[in-house]
């Protein structure tokens, strides 16, 4: 028994219903990864290439966010995106779970290189001001984790990677987990208003500073920027 058990089984079980509900892109494969902070400098990670209906707690590693070993299976390795997720913790006092996917409508928007702007005002304040893109990189790659780092200034909670996936940021795994929910909401949404060739209306100006001057305080509260 270690301080991290209880971290391992949710994180498992986050996993087994994101797998099950499609946002990994299918339910047999490794795609995505899921973790959260752990006390002090460390973050519990999902391994790399092992299906999610095959994985115990035992197989979720515990890093410093350094990435240096504190407790994992000699036969697995810890997910290749442990730098990104990494970076996210060390950069954003307020997260304290982050959601990697391959979900479908988000993805339309990896693919469309577009960002999705505030739309409903419920989602907004949940994700912030705009879904933004973060540039390509390969995956696993110094360039992706970079990437990353350059977008988290502007303290929203979900992300979409070009020709990759999405992030979903939270205080806890549940509003990470709903926060990737809300992305996949407001991404099929308007697709499906684009579809029309019709404008789309977004909300006012006014709402958007809002949004934003809320979504910067709570991170402020939460420790201030960059750890």
């Amino acid at each position: 028994m270690t301080q991290y058990d209880q971290s391992k089984k949710d994180v498992l079980a986050a996993c087994l219903w994101l797998s099950e509900h499609g946002y990994f892109g299918s339910q047999r494969g490794s795609g995505g990864n899921v973790s959260v902070r752990g006390d002090g400098a460390a973050m519990v990670i999902t391994p790399s290439s092992l299906p999610y209906h095959q994985m115990s707690p035992n197989d979720l590693f515990v890093l410093g966010l350094d990435l240096a070993m504190i407790e994992g299976q000699s036969s697995l390795k810890p997910s290749v995106e442990a730098g990104m997720h990494s970076v996210i913790y060390r950069h954003r006092p307020d997260v304290n779970a982050v959601v990697h996917t391959h979900q479908t409508f988000g993805s339309v928007f990896a693919l469309l290189n577009a960002p999705i702007p505030a739309l409903f005002d419920e989602v907004a304040f949940a994700l912030g001001s705009m879904v933004e893109i973060i540039p390509y990189a390969l995956s696993g790659s110094q360039e992706l984790v970079n990437n990353v780092e350059t977008k988290l200034a502007n303290h929203a909670n979900a992300y979409v990677i070009q020709n990759h996936g999405i992030l979903a940021l939270g205080k806890n795994l549940e509003k990470a987990i709903l926060h990737a929910e809300l992305l996949e909401k407001i991404a099929q949404v308007y697709c499906l208003a684009l579809s029309t060739g019709k404008p789309v209306s977004q909300l006012p100006q006014a709402v958007v500073d809002l949004v934003k001057a809320m979504r910067d305080h709570e991170v402020k509260q939460a420790g201030g920027g960059k750890a």
